[in-house]
């Protein structure tokens, strides 16, 4: 099945080879999201909770750019580096997500740059 390349213009660009998202029919796959401004420079460094609403709101412009909204999420995957940052992302998760929850897993590993804390990657299915 084809897919759409989804680039929101406002972003910087990548610092690898992919797409923000692709949409391959009724699903929008979302890459994985760090908290990264121009040039790939970290943003918010040392605070997850401020890495996490970046990433957060990152996505949401992505699946709105292909016609989603944070509301059609059925899967996020989460990276944290540290389980210690693992309340203050939930904390700010549940603010994003705060009827049915998607479903999820969280694993803790090393991220791309050793100043990112968190990463999500998303699944959306448009009705």
């Amino acid at each position: 099945m084809p897919f759409e390349a989804i680039n929101p213009p406002q972003f910087p660009t990548p610092i690898a080879p992919y797409s923000a998202a692709a949409k391959a029919g009724n699903t929008i796959y979302v890459s994985g999201m760090l908290a990264l401004g121009e040039g790939g420079a970290v943003l918010h460094v040392g605070d997850a909770a401020g890495q996490t609403r970046h990433i957060l709101d990152t996505i949401r412009t992505t699946l709105e750019a292909a016609g989603a909204t944070l509301d059609d999420v059925a899967m996020n995957h989460i990276f944290l580096k540290s389980l210690a940052d693992y309340a203050a992302f939930n904390a700010v998760y549940a603010e994003y997500f705060p009827g049915a929850k998607p479903a999820r897993y969280c694993i803790q590993a090393e991220l791309v740059k050793p100043e990112c804390l968190v990463e999500i990657a998303s699944v959306a299915h448009l009705g």
